[in-house]
């Protein structure tokens, strides 16, 4: 096996519709739309979708040294040490695996909050909850003004959204929101407890905590209903209102709260650059970064990390192995991989996400 791990699409059924970009990523004859709008990346993590119970989603396939197809976190855990380094305390835990996805939207999607660390721990017997992060890649070439919605500007009182919630009113609470534009190269951070929607046409990579927990507060999209149980973690809807922030976010704090700007933390002779994107004074979830190749870019890394090639293409050298990088490729460089150099003649930007500040 490789030293570096390349996977292949994974995609995921959603309660939305989108994909149509992902099956032009993977050279299908007749992209469209569909129900599978995500590609999981790596995925450790199995999907949680009511009624699906039934079929293995989410897990990403790989294939071992023995030639067999298992899941990549069983991989990872044959040599935990090699893979996903070492703490004071042993190997890195399974746990603290960020979940990275492209996800591709047709329509606006659904409603939604998902829970902090903390309430998961205390309330839902979950390690993680589910602060993520969009990287805006591409718009559709249909939409004019693509945007997110993200915290409330104007809050509800308690007691009116449940109303809202309750008897569907999404005129409403979706006047609770503006809308934030967004561009290809924008960077959010969406903590959790707060409440958001992604606009129609926008492919993007998302990363996040390693969960699938959600407060799905409007019901149905593009004719599908989501099930009573998908809604509210399988709670009532007062354990829903509790993962609520409800702390007001003015216009003129939006991008203070949730957008990124990114920082350039090395550059070389060469106008090689790698930039911080979220770093740890944003969140101790994860990291990203984003490193844009011009020509030889040595580097050094002592956490393992997702990359994902963005824009380009060129090879990744480790020692004598030259791996081959194509635009839209993912993989996987374990802890064990410290120096390696990324290569191009043309330019290639690659997005490395790496696990949270805690473990470093």
């Amino acid at each position: 096996m490789s030293q570096i791990i390349k996977f292949g699409p994974n995609r995921v059924w959603r309660t939305y519709q989108g994909g149509k970009q992902l099956d032009i990523i993977e050279g299908k004859e007749d992209p469209q739309d569909s129900s599978f709008p995500e590609d999981w990346i790596g995925s450790t993590v199995a999907a949680k979708n009511i009624g699906r119970e039934h079929i293995s989603e989410g897990l990403a396939l790989v294939t071992d040294t023995s030639g067999q197809t298992v899941p990549f976190r069983d991989v990872l855990q044959q040599n935990q040490s090699y893979y996903l380094g070492e703490t004071d305390a042993g190997p890195s835990g399974m746990d603290d695996i960020p979940l990275v996805k492209y996800l591709d939207s047709a329509t606006r999607l659904h409603f939604q909050a998902h829970p902090t660390r903390e309430f998961a721990q205390a309330r839902l017997d979950s390690p993680r909850g589910k602060t993520e992060a969009y990287v805006i890649l591409e718009i559709r070439d249909d939409v004019t003004e693509p945007y997110i919605y993200a915290g409330f500007q104007r809050s509800p009182s308690r007691a009116d959204l449940k109303e809202w919630i309750e008897t569907q009113n999404i005129d409403a609470i979706e006047q609770c929101f503006d809308k934030i534009p967004v561009k290809p190269g924008d960077v959010f951070l969406l903590p959790g407890g707060r409440p958001h929607a992604l606009g129609e046409g926008i492919l993007m990579l998302e990363i996040m905590e390693p969960s699938d927990l959600a407060v799905r507060f409007e019901f149905e999209r593009c004719g599908y209903v989501i099930p009573e149980k998908a809604r509210f973690m399988d709670r009532g809807i007062e354990t829903a209102l509790d993962v609520f922030n409800f702390d007001p976010v003015p216009p003129t704090q939006i991008d203070s709260e949730f957008r990124c700007i990114p920082t350039i933390i090395n550059q070389d002779s060469s106008a090689n650059t790698l930039e911080q994107l979220i770093g740890p004074d944003k969140t101790s979830c994860f990291t990203v970064k984003r490193a844009n190749v011009q020509g030889e870019y040595i580097r050094c890394e002592d956490e393992f990390f997702y990359g994902v090639v963005t824009a380009g293409s060129g090879k990744m050298q480790i020692g004598d192995e030259t791996i081959v990088l194509q635009q839209w490729e993912r993989f996987f460089c374990p802890a064990g991989v410290t120096d390696f150099t990324y290569e191009s003649t043309s330019g290639m930007t690659i997005l490395e996400c790496y696990p949270g500040s805690e473990l470093k």
